[in-house]
C-alpha cells in the first residue's frame, strides 16, 4: 500500500514526536484538523500508526512487511489448497504422465484404496526415466514415486506460512494436504487436497488486492 507524501511526513513526525495529538500534527503542517482526517484514518488502518483517547497518535514500529506477515499467519492451508489430482499404485508411468498433461499439473499423488497416499510422482521422476530410454507403457508408477514416509506432507489447519517453507526447504512444486488417522499403531494420511506454488502464488495476489484467504479452491 503506498503513502502519499504528506501521509509518510505524518507517520514519520508520529515517530519522532509521538504520542501526539492530532492537532499537534495539523498546527505543524499548518493545516486544519479536519483536513487530516483522512490521512490519519489511512495510517491508522494500515497499522503504522494507532490511536489513544486523550493520549494522541503513536508509531506502532510495524511496516508493510510485517504486517503481510501477520495477516498471512493467520491464513490456513485449508483456504487456499485445491483438489488433489491422484492415480493407483497399478497405474503405469505413461497413464500418470497423461493425467499430468489433462490435469495440467505438475505432481500427482499415488493412493491406496480410501484415498491412502502411498507415494509422490513429479514431472522431474517421469522424464529422468523417459531420459533414460525405459518404456514408460510397461512400468508402473510404483517403481519411479518416492514413497511414504520420505513425502512431506502438509494439514489443513497448518499455517500457509509453515507449509510454503516446507515447499522451499524441501525444493518440491506442491505438498499433499492430508487427514493423519492411527490404525492399530500405524499412521495412515488420507489424501483431502494439494498445496501448490500457484496457491501460494494466487494468495500473494489476493493479498496485493486486499483479499487475502478469499480462495476456496
Amino acid at each position: 500500500m503506498g503513502l502519499t507524501p504528506r501521509q509518510e511526513k505524518i507517520a514519520g513526525m508520529v515517530k519522532t514526536l509521538g504520542p501526539i495529538t492530532g492537532e499537534q500534527i495539523a498546527e505543524r503542517l499548518n493545516v486544519t484538523r479536519a483536513a487530516l482526517r483522512p490521512d490519519l484514518a489511512i495510517l491508522v488502518m494500515s497499522g503504522l500508526v494507532e490511536a489513544r483517547p486523550k493520549v494522541g497518535y503513536y508509531y506502532t514500529g510495524k511496516n508493510i512487511i510485517s504486517m503481510l506477515t501477520e495477516q498471512v499467519s493467520r491464513i490456513k492451508v485449508k483456504d487456499v489448497q485445491s483438489v488433489p489430482v491422484v492415480v493407483t499404485a497399478s497405474t503405469s508411468a505413461y497413464d500418470a504422465v497423461v493425467t499430468m498433461f489433462l490435469e495440467d499439473v505438475g505432481t500427482v499423488f499415488i493412493v491406496e484404496p480410501g484415498g491412502i497416499l502411498a507415494g509422490v510422482i513429479s514431472r522431474k521422476d517421469v522424464l529422468k526415466v523417459a531420459m533414460g530410454g525405459s518404456d514408460l507403457h510397461k512400468m508402473p508408477v510404483k517403481v519411479l514415486m518416492t514413497p511414504m514416509p520420505k513425502i512431506v506432507v502438509t494439514s489443513p489447519d497448518e499455517s500457509v506460512l509453515t507449509a510454503a517453507k516446507k515447499i522451499i526447504e524441501n525444493e518440491v512444486d506442491s505438498l499433499p494436504v492430508v487427514s493423519i488417522a492411527d490404525h492399530q499403531d500405524t499412521k495412515t494420511y488420507e489424501v483431502i487436497g494439494r498445496l501448490t506454488k500457484t496457491n501460494i502464488a494466487r494468495l500473494f495476489v489476493e493479498l496485493g488486492e486486499g483479499r487475502g484467504g478469499e480462495h476456496h479452491g
